[in-house]
């Protein structure tokens, strides 16, 4: 014996629009994609200001410029360098890491919205 599911009454449709309305009032992948941009951004005058200081360090020795006469290397560790390439590395990973969550988090929230809009048109809200 089988038996039909029984179709989901108005106030059970009608409490889950209501739900995927609030949660869909703001988007927080909107706020994600920000914070990568900002991110981004870091990243770009980290790793040149690391990209300056190896120009600084060795386009003379390596004959890559034809400016003056070519200056002093620097001496020591490039430290300096070091430091902005890493900082520059970490950047970067953080970076995609926020995009990717943005991009997860924009697929749930297309889901959410699709379920949003097949809601409206069964509650016969929308004209």
């Amino acid at each position: 014996m089988t038996t039909a599911a029984a179709p989901p009454d108005a106030a059970a449709l009608r409490a889950e629009h209501d739900a995927l309305a609030r949660r869909l009032e703001s988007r927080r992948s909107i706020d994600l994609v920000r914070k990568g941009v900002y991110l981004g951004f870091a990243t770009f005058v980290a790793l040149g200001l690391a990209g300056g200081f190896a120009w600084d360090r060795w386009a003379f020795a390596l004959g890559w410029t034809r400016r003056g006469p070519p200056a002093p290397r620097p001496e020591g560790a490039p430290l300096f360098l070091v430091a902005a390439l890493a900082g520059g590395l970490v950047l970067l990973g953080f970076t995609v890491r926020t995009f990717g969550a943005a991009r997860r988090c924009m697929r749930v929230e297309d889901a959410d919205f699709e379920r949003f809009r097949a809601l409206r048109a069964r509650l016969g809200l929308d004209s």
